[in-house]
Formats: structure tokens, sequence, C-alpha cells
């Protein structure tokens, strides 16, 4: 295991097709007869389990076809459970929606971004019953602070390649809803089409990618920033240049902001940058030596202060067959070179819990996906199940 230390400095300047739901609002279920009020008896496969209830997969789907889906796997029986969601909410003809892009448990209760349908769901933990839809336009990913759920928006941009006087490329929003009335209370102009976003120290981060921003005017090119509100006034206070196509955010609890960037696809690798959250002044690479472009980052994920990250040395060459996917860690300025050997195609989304790994592989992102569960004390995995399609976004009910 290699371990290579980090110095972190601070100042340095670095589409809608709507599902079939409930109106906005909180509802309460009917009783039917033919819809259990448990999920107990949901089929499913029996594998081995964590220190959580139930560890929730939502699985995006394939655009425009509207067959999103949210499985879990189950602690007090080990059973991995398939469409959870559909199959307990029967009177929502058109189930999840179009699109899943991300997921949080917070309260006993599920939050659902659903991308192309232009909603986050909320759902209960103990059966996934439907509880109330908010309407948000084009919502990436979502956290919950407190009595608050904060959703990233591209603001309804899209790019219409076949006509591009169609395509709109308004900046991105981030929307404050309150978890009790689920009612949208307040909103703030971020950047270019906002993806992840983490809280820590008082403040929101929020990484802006410029997916649609990269093909259209006024910049004809990804955006580079990451965007800081103050929880407490709810304004954006500051705003950093990082690197370009920045994905996820995550805090470690103990100040520091970690953001992903999946680079430009051409000449800026993907990577992993940190941010002092007392002091965010600016953003600093995490190298590993002299060779910035030796720790690539296609998908991460954290636990506690030790974040998660697999990536690709050839992503410059996606027409390659396959991919040779290495995994590395970094911790409180420590990077570690991790023994793993991923034998699926497309690792979408990570789980990390006690020096074990679940990973969700997307394979064709058409086809159902598989999600498997890595030992990294040992090196070996202890089992692959079948997934919905494109799995990619986890959430634990603890």
């Amino acid at each position: 295991m290699k371990r290579i230390a980090l110095l972190l400095v601070s100042g340095l300047t670095l589409i809608s097709l709507a599902a079939c739901h409930k109106d906005d609002g909180p509802e309460t279920p009917s009783k039917q007869d033919d819809v259990a009020s448990t999920d107990e008896n949901l089929a499913g496969e029996t594998v081995s389990v964590g220190d959580f209830k139930k560890l929730f997969v939502l699985n995006e789907g394939q655009m425009g076809t509207n067959n999103a889906t949210l499985d879990f796997l189950r602690a007090s029986d080990g059973m991995y459970v398939w469409n959870a969601y559909n199959q307990m909410n029967p009177e929502i003809p058109d189930g999840l929606g179009d699109v899943g892009n991300d997921i949080a448990v917070a309260d006993n209760k599920i939050w659902i971004v659903v991308n192309n349908s232009g909603i986050v769901e909320v759902a209960d933990v103990k059966n996934e019953r439907h509880i109330a839809t908010v309407s948000i336009p084009t919502p990436r990913q979502v956290v919950i602070e407190g009595n608050y759920a904060y959703v990233t928006s591209w603001n309804g941009a899209y790019s219409d390649y076949s006509n591009p006087s169609n395509s709109k490329n308004p900046k991105g929003v981030v929307y404050k809803i309150d978890t009790k009335s689920y009612k949208v209370i307040g909103n703030v102009e971020v950047g270019y089409q906002p993806e992840g976003l983490a809280v820590s120290e008082g403040k929101l981060f929020v990484a802006n990618s410029g997916g649609i921003s990269s093909t259209l005017p006024p910049t004809y090119s990804y955006d580079y920033t990451v965007s800081i509100i103050d929880l407490t006034s709810f304004k954006l206070t500051r705003t950093i240049e990082v690197a370009p196509n920045l994905k996820d955010v995550f805090s470690d609890g103990d100040g520091t902001v970690y953001v992903t960037s999946l680079g430009n696809y051409a000449t800026a690798h993907s990577g992993v940058f940190a941010i002092n959250a007392n002091k965010p002044e600016g953003a600093v690479r995490i190298l590993g030596g002299s060779d910035e472009d030796q720790y690539h980052c296609s998908v991460a994920a954290i636990d506690g202060t030790r974040l998660f990250v697999m990536g690709t040395s050839d992503e410059y060459n996606w027409s390659a067959t396959s991919h040779k996917w290495y995994l590395w860690t970094v911790d409180q300025g420590v990077i570690n070179d991790e023994t793993f050997a991923f034998d699926g195609k497309t690792p979408y989304g990570l789980y990390a819990f006690h020096e074990r790994l679940a990973v969700a592989d997307a394979v064709d992102y058409v086809n159902p996906g598989t999600v498997s569960l890595y030992d990294l004390s040992k090196g070996k995995k202890l089992w692959t199940v079948r997934a919905g399609v494109c799995p990619g976004h986890f959430a634990a009910w603890k």
C-alpha cells in the first residue's frame, strides 16, 4: 500500500418528460386492499449485509423510458429487493419516473431526485410508500441538513444537438425545501449546471459542471467553479475556481471539503480537489507526486473522513473495449493506493463502510446492472446481485 502525504493549502486561485405523480405537497397514501402495508414479503435475493437497516440503491434507468427504480438491501434477513418503490405504490401508474439521479435518507424518509421528470419524490423508509412530490426543474442532487433539503437544479438547461438554436443555457439554481411542509422556501442562483453539494462549517458547497454550457454560449466551455452559500442567510457568499466539469462534493466532517472533477475528456484529466471549509479561498489538487495525472476519478464515496475514489488511467480512450480500474483513498492528508480487483465493466456508484465497498456497475447503461460487495481488508469480492437499469446511487437507513 502506497502512502503519500498531501499538503492542503488554502488561498490558491485555483430535459422534461413528466411522470404521473400526485400533486405537490404532503399526502396520506390511500389504503388499498391490494397494497401491503409493509415490504417484508417482496421477493429478492439473500446476500450478506452491513451496519444499517436498509441500504437503498437508486437505478437511474434509461432516459426517456420512465424506468427509474428503487432497490434495497435489508439487514434483517439479508434480502436484496428489486423495484421496491413501484411495487409498493401501484396506484402511481408511471412509478418512480424518468432518470433517478440522486438519493438521501433523513428522518425516516427517502428523498429521491428524478431528473427528467422534474421532481423530488419523498417516500417512507419503512415501506417505500409515497409521501410527497416536490417539483423542481431538472433537479440533480440533494443533501439534507437540519429541517431543510437542498437540491441542485440545471434550471431547465438542455442542449438540442439537431437544432442548437432551440437549446437553453441558464445558470443553475439551488432550491431550499422545508422537510416538514415539502414546500420550496428559497433559491439561490449558482454556476452553470450544478451537480453535487455538501455542507461543512455552516456553508453549502456546490459543484458547477457546465455540462451543457460546454457546447453553448456564452462560454462554450465547462464551468470551473464551486459556489459557496451561507446557510444562515441562504445567500451566495463566494465563488472559487477549481477545475473543469465538477461533479460530486463530500464533507469529511473535519473541515475539509472534497470536490471531484471529470475533466474535459481531451486535455484535462479527472481528479479530486480539497477545500479548507473554514477558509475557502481556493482549492488544491490531491496529487500523488509530481505527475498530476496519476490519480484519476470516475466515481467516489466518503466514509467518515476517508474518501474512496475509483478511476482509470485510460479515461481519454472510452472506445476501448475494457478499462483497468483502480481504487485509491485519501484520509486527513494521506493518500493510499488500495488493493482492489474490480471485475465489472462500468463502476457508476460507490458506498463505503468499515473496509467494505459496495460498487454499482452500470454495465452498458441500457440493460440491468449489478451491485457487488467487496471486502477491502481481504481484497476479495463477497457477492454480486442483479440490480435495475443503470444503478448508481446509494443511501443507508441506519
